[in-house]
């Protein structure tokens, strides 16, 4: 698909991750390594891919009311609230709309996310890949 994209010179991807992708604290432990796999995946195309007049967005919701949990045999009536899936999906339209790379419909303070990228980019910065850090150097 994203080659077809490309080669249009413009196209939207949109991916559903998951908040638990943001959370190994939930204890999912391989269903959020892969969630947070799309989360890495909608980024890194983004990075190569928005230069070329591609839209990637990466929808990341919590608990939603869908078939998803009959299926997996989860019992789901003693459970915290969940999100029905209109709603979520309305949410996500909003942030395609206004062209959100990351979009996180039940996150209500949105400046956190906001923190936490720009947090990992300042990260980055601070990488210097010749040398170990100085705390490293000694016991």
């Amino acid at each position: 698909m994203a080659p077809r994209f490309v080669q249009a010179g413009e196209g939207s991807i949109v991916n559903i991750s998951s908040i638990v992708g943001l959370a190994p604290e939930f204890a999912m432990t391989v269903y959020g390594a892969t969630k947070a796999f799309v989360l890495f995946l909608s980024q890194g195309m983004n990075v190569e891919l928005s230069s070329k007049g591609i839209y990637i967005q990466a929808v990341l919701p919590a608990g939603t009311y869908t078939e998803i949990w009959d299926r997996a045999g989860i019992d789901i009536t003693n459970s915290a609230k969940f999100m029905e899936v209109g709603e979520l999906v309305d949410a996500a339209l909003v942030g395609f709309d206004r062209r959100e790379r990351v979009t996180i419909p039940p996150l209500h303070n949105a400046a956190r996310w906001d923190t936490l990228d720009a947090s990992r980019q300042a990260l980055l910065s601070d990488i210097k890949q010749d040398e170990s850090a100085e705390r490293y150097k000694s016991l």
